[in-house]
């Protein structure tokens, strides 16, 4: 039926905008890394926040209502703290990149989904079942081999990626719970304009003159930043985003492979079983959550 090929061009389509996303992302960890090498992380994230900042007010102005349609929230306040979790969350995970290094942060990260799942049932009222609490079990033991507490990436830089990733998993949630009352433009808004708040507070002390080409990788990363997240928009546009977060997981692949080939990285065997459990974990939350949802709307 013509219904159905539209709608599987369209989730075809916003597969590889997902995709293409993730690649773009792990391309700026990897212009993150660099630049917090050379320079204070605050101030690199501050311009790059001040970037998105602008971004998501001109996207707003030409949004239906403007600016004053998306700056009425209902929830003003969790608005503004979700932003600047999310800011403080790039911060600790960029921090990880520069002490651990791309493949074994990512690795740690990619427990976030995970969390969610734990989470989702004290702070949204959900109701887990015992597949899900079995593949966040499981999820963990992945983690726990890629930490190989007997000597593998088991250090204090460790902390970083895990905080990371409890941050970005509180922060998903409060997507969804701010959801039931603002729009999407709402929280857009309030993502860009809190984030470049907080890293301003924190990073004005911090500027300080970049050479003429981190000048220019510092665009780069802004303009890919914007670009970025233009693409995910249209992803969730034209995709239901249970057929495409799945596919967040290839920005784990392809920053390992930047992390190996610029940046010298080692993949441990250790660091790529665990990875494999922890990513098959939340793949299989994921696909259950997808099915119970699927049976509620029923």
């Amino acid at each position: 039926m013509p219904l159905t090929q539209t709608s599987a061009a369209q989730t075809t389509k916003g597969i590889w905008l997902m995709v293409i996303t993730m690649f773009i992302f792990a391309m700026q960890d990897g212009l993150s890394r660099h630049l917090a090498d050379e320079y204070n992380v605050y101030m690199v994230l501050m311009i790059r926040y001040w970037f998105f900042a602008g971004f998501v007010i001109i996207w707003s102005m030409r949004a239906s209502g403007g600016l004053r349609k998306v700056i009425k929230s209902a929830q003003p306040k969790l608005q503004f703290f979700r932003g600047a979790l999310l800011a403080l969350e790039v911060m600790v995970m960029v921090i990880g990149f520069v002490k651990l290094g791309l493949v074994e942060s990512h690795a740690m990260f990619a427990v976030y989904p995970l969390l969610i799942t734990a989470l989702s049932g004290p702070i949204l009222g959900e109701t887990i079942g015992w597949k899900r609490w079995m593949s966040v079990g499981v999820g963990f033991i992945g983690v726990l081999i890629i930490l190989k507490p007997d000597g593998g990436v088991f250090a204090a830089a460790a902390v970083y990626p895990l905080l990371a990733a409890a941050m970005f998993a509180l922060y998903g949630l409060l997507n969804r719970y701010v959801a039931r009352k603002d729009p999407a433009s709402v929280t857009f808004f309030y993502t860009g304009i809190s984030g470049a708040i907080i890293m301003t507070v924190l990073g004005i002390w911090t500027l300080e003159p970049m050479s003429l080409e981190d000048s220019a990788l510092m665009l780069v990363l802004c303009f890919t930043a914007m670009i970025g997240h233009y693409l995910l928009i249209r992803a969730y546009e034209i995709a239901e985003a249970s057929a495409i977060q799945p596919f967040s997981y290839f920005q784990l692949a392809f920053a390992s492979i930047l992390g190996v080939v610029a940046f010298g990285d080692v993949v441990r065997t250790n660091v790529a079983v665990g990875t494999v459990v922890v990513v098959g974990a939340g793949v299989f939350a994921l696909v259950r959550a997808q099915i119970v949802a699927s049976r509620k709307r029923r």
